[in-house]
């Protein structure tokens, strides 16, 4: 009989841990695909209703204004700064209504950037909710004094330049490049590479047809979005 009760209790110590087991591991896929869990964070309300779904949240319905009413709300109470956002609602077309917000968030002490972004998925009837930890930049200012002219050069070979007198030209290309983040990261390989004579700062521009490109001076790199804008003041040739 003693034995019988041995082997009772053995088989229920065993399902415990396998039950256990299965929960963490259930647990662990559930979030796996996530950079941030709200959940883990007191100063990271989850609005009601939302169920984790690996890389997002989700909740039955339509109500990603009430999410993004609700975050615009309670962050700034656990001491989040709103840095950007926007939502569907800013291009005032309702067929567009679905489109939902995206968010970015900072706070002192939290290292990195807090990214809240939602949408309406119709075709599931579902509203879904993703939360992302990413990298805070910097972005330092390379050109402090607008020159009266710039030299570019489409080739880092040429010496002859394209000069461009217009002092508006001028002063948006020196935003395009001082908004540039900081990167102290490895360059990859682009295809082309020009440079921008400011006279006291001469920078390489490295790009391609990918969607980022670098400049490099004396002062370091930094990492910008290939915005066509910026190719079209430069004349640089995409």
């Amino acid at each position: 009989m003693k034995k019988i009760h041995w082997l009772i209790l053995v088989g229920v110590l065993v399902l415990i841990v396998m039950g256990l087991f299965l929960y963490q591991k259930a647990t662990d896929d559930t979030y796996k695909g996530m950079t941030i869990i709200p959940e883990d964070h007191e100063d990271i309300p989850l609005f009601e209703g939302l169920e984790p779904r690996e890389h997002n949240y989700v909740i039955g319905g339509d109500h990603w204004t009430e999410i993004y009413d609700f975050y615009l709300k309670e962050l700034p109470k656990h001491g989040w700064n709103l840095e950007f956002e926007g939502s569907a609602l800013d291009d005032g077309e309702p067929d567009n209504d679905w489109g939902g917000f995206h968010s970015g968030w900072r706070k002192n002490g939290f290292d990195g950037e807090l990214y809240i972004s939602s949408y309406y998925n119709q075709h599931e009837d579902q509203t879904e909710v993703k939360f992302d930890k990413t990298p805070r930049y910097s972005s330092t200012t390379w050109i402090q004094n607008i020159p009266e002219s710039i030299c570019v050069y489409q080739s880092l070979k040429d010496e002859a330049c394209t000069k461009i007198n217009d002092p508006t030209k001028i002063q948006q290309i020196a935003a395009f490049i001082n908004d540039g983040i900081d990167w102290e990261e490895e360059v990859p390989h682009r295809e082309n590479s020009g440079a921008i004579d400011f006279g006291d700062i001469k920078i390489t521009v490295l790009y391609g047809n990918e969607i980022d490109l670098y400049f490099q001076s004396e002062k370091g790199t930094k990492m910008m979005k290939a915005d066509p804008d910026f190719f079209e003041l430069t004349n640089l040739s995409q």
